[in-house]
């Protein structure tokens, strides 16, 4: 069955939703719909990284698309810390990253040098994007959905390269002088780990989704997602706050 983009996108949604209720609910989500619900929260990024490069090529003024997906990025951001960075680590949300991408995307078409481009994204970009929700796996996915000839290619590799890239970068814990340091909240909850190690299943699966869309817009949601994602991330830190889910040892309160 082939899809238009109007339908992945609310995969993409429906999707954050289900990740984001595991992650901001954990003392409540049954741990049987955690492991399910957080897998296909997997496939959510992969989707929206593809259609910031489609949003990236067809643009008329890219200034202001980037300040868009900042002001959103403001506007989610207390919500994003309650809901998902108190509980896991206090990086800049989603549409921070996208706007990092986006600048990205822009500096390889500028700079003409493909080894200045690269020596500067790994010795400026990737640091930089530690701070980021996704960091460098989820910049880099952005930039090969970009850069990677062939269409069949680039809309199967790039999610596939950002698991190899986010296992490479767990595997630097286990260097001797490199241990994790010690986790607190649900990150320190063996069984968040296992939930959370399903989401690479999610990741995986995307590819075929975007294999199979047909390359037209269906209905416009533009907007529809841009007051979506603060709006679901509000009613999230509500409820938490309401029911007391919100761990604010993190803070040291």
């Amino acid at each position: 069955m082939k899809l238009d983009a109007y339908q992945l996108k609310w995969i993409a949604i429906i999707a954050m939703i289900l990740n984001h209720i595991v992650i901001a609910w954990w003392a409540i989500v049954p741990t049987g719909l955690a492991f399910p619900m957080y897998a296909v929260g997997g496939l959510t990024f992969p989707i929206m990284a593809f259609f910031v490069v489609e949003g990236y090529k067809y643009t008329s003024n890219l200034k202001r698309y980037v300040l868009r997906v900042l002001v959103v990025g403001l506007i989610a951001l207390p919500f994003h810390f309650l809901t998902l960075g108190l509980a896991l680590a206090p990086n800049l949300n989603i549409m921070f990253t996208i706007a990092l991408s986006l600048g990205v995307l822009k500096m390889y078409d500028k700079i003409k040098s493909r080894v200045l481009f690269w020596v500067i994204y790994i010795l400026l970009i990737v640091p930089v994007s530690f701070v980021f929700e996704w960091s460098f796996p989820g910049v880099t996915m952005v930039l090969l959905f970009y850069i990677i000839k062939g269409e069949k290619a680039r809309r199967i590799w790039p999610p596939i390269a950002a698991v190899l890239l986010s296992s490479a970068l767990s595997l630097i814990y286990l260097i001797p002088g490199m241990e994790m340091p010690e986790m607190t909240g649900i990150m320190g909850d063996p069984l968040f780990g296992a939930v959370s190690s399903t989401f690479i299943l999610g990741m995986l699966f995307a590819p075929v989704l975007l294999v199979n869309y047909n390359g037209e817009r269906g209905k416009n949601m533009k907007w529809l997602f841009y007051t979506f994602y603060p709006l679901h991330l509000a009613v999230l830190a509500v409820v938490a706050l309401a029911l007391g889910l919100v761990d604010f040892s993190i803070l040291g309160l």
